[in-house]
């Protein structure tokens, strides 16, 4: 008999904002297609206040719709207020707030009991989830994956509201060991903590079938760097605009959208580079494989990670990867035909692994053989594993 999941998390793609928590979205697509779970997802959205839609971030989820059908999965997307300032000490509390009479809700209408929840990033998500677990009587199991981790312990009431989910949790998933290691240091029993990391969906990331057609595609002429991810700090895409002047003859492409925009265009006119930079804006999802394939290299500058999806997404499509030293992203560039990792996070470093790669790159075939090894199988095999290793402690086995 199936499990039936409900699954709780603020990352979630939705009408307004697809490209929001895909990556969750894309672990439980592939989870329920092993036939041995099903469910629903409550995915809160920030409410957002008529000013607010002059925010961009804001403005697009309010576009998500209250119920929505993605891949035949019923999504609920209730609002939950957000506010300025102390937003990061009480969000676990509006989480719970905001969502205890939709999910109370959701399981007296149920066809039949669900069997856990299923939360994903362990703050603010996991606390809410843990406290609508309790009162609801439901086992919890939180997916970590990263600043839950790294970041909003380093200040007091988040680490004290992360430590009371963690303790409340039936069991903690961590999608790499650097994860794993970041949640037992903060005084976690280490039994209690399983890595599944990401898998790739190896049908939808492929090589294009003629990469000089993509190339052409896309305009690109000579040797293209390819950086995707959010213009925000973290995501450091300035290290690699920084690069260029020493990487004469090369270009840069960089795939989204953010705040950070309008400076990353001042660094690149002020570094005169601008001609060989192209911010690309948000590029959907289904596009991507073709602008991986077209790229020569991804580059990954992050100050961190909890597990880079990007970097396997581009390996699938034949494209090798530059990734920056931090914890998690070793797990994932194991081997040259996988990429390198950076001998350190800055300017210098790209282009010392650029020239690296391009002297002897991988040939793509090797590539995409090495991001093969990453399917979603075992992931979901491993969920399924601690899914039922936590309801047989509770005597709620259902096998």
């Amino acid at each position: 008999m199936p499990l039936r999941l409900l699954t709780f998390t603020t990352l979630y793609p939705h009408a307004g904002a697809p490209n929001h928590g895909v990556f969750v979205e894309n672990r439980l697509r592939h989870l329920r297609a092993t036939g041995q779970a099903d469910g629903l997802v409550v995915a809160p959205v920030p409410w957002v206040p008529p000013l607010g839609t002059l925010n961009p971030a804001w403005s697009a989820h309010a576009g998500a719709r209250p119920v929505e059908e993605r891949h035949g999965i019923t999504v609920h997307h209730p609002r939950y207020p957000v506010i300025p300032r102390i937003g990061m000490n009480v969000a676990p509390h509006l989480l719970d707030l905001a969502t205890r009479g939709l999910v109370g809700r959701l399981i007296r209408e149920a066809p039949g009991p669900f069997d856990l929840i299923d939360a994903h990033y362990g703050y603010p998500d996991g606390v809410a989830a843990t406290r609508l677990g309790r009162r609801f009587g439901l086992p919890v199991v939180i997916t970590v994956r990263g600043s839950d981790v790294t970041e909003y312990p380093n200040f007091p009431t988040p680490r004290r509201l992360v430590l009371e989910g963690f303790g409340a949790a039936d069991a903690i998933i961590t999608v790499s060991g650097g994860l794993r290691d970041a949640v037992i240091a903060l005084g976690v029993p280490a039994e209690k903590v399983t890595v599944l990391r990401n898998g790739v969906d190896l049908h939808a990331f492929q090589p294009a079938t003629e990469r000089g057609s993509a190339r052409a595609a896309f305009g690109f002429t000579v040797p293209t760097l390819l950086s995707v991810g959010h213009l925000i700090p973290r995501k450091a895409h300035d290290l690699v605009i920084a690069a260029l002047p020493d990487l004469p003859g090369w270009h840069l492409v960089i795939a989204g959208s953010g705040p950070e925009r309008a400076a990353l265009e001042a660094l690149a006119v002020r570094l005169g580079v601008s001609e060989r930079v192209r911010f690309a804006g948000q590029v959907p999802h289904r596009d991507l494989p073709a602008l991986y394939s077209a790229a020569d290299m991804l580059v990954l500058a992050s100050a961190r990670e909890g597990w880079a999806n990007v970097l396997l997404e581009s390996m699938a499509c034949g494209t090798p990867v530059l990734a920056s030293p931090i914890p998690g992203n070793p797990e994932v560039v194991q081997e040259r035909a996988a990429g390198l990792i950076m001998r350190e996070r800055s300017a210098a470093g790209i282009v010392a692994a650029a020239r690296d790669l391009a002297a002897a790159p991988p040939a793509r075939a090797e590539t995409r053989a090495y991001a093969e090894r990453f399917s979603w199988d075992a992931t979901s095999q491993g969920q399924l594993d601690v899914f039922r290793a936590v309801l047989a402690r509770r005597g709620r086995d259902r096998r």
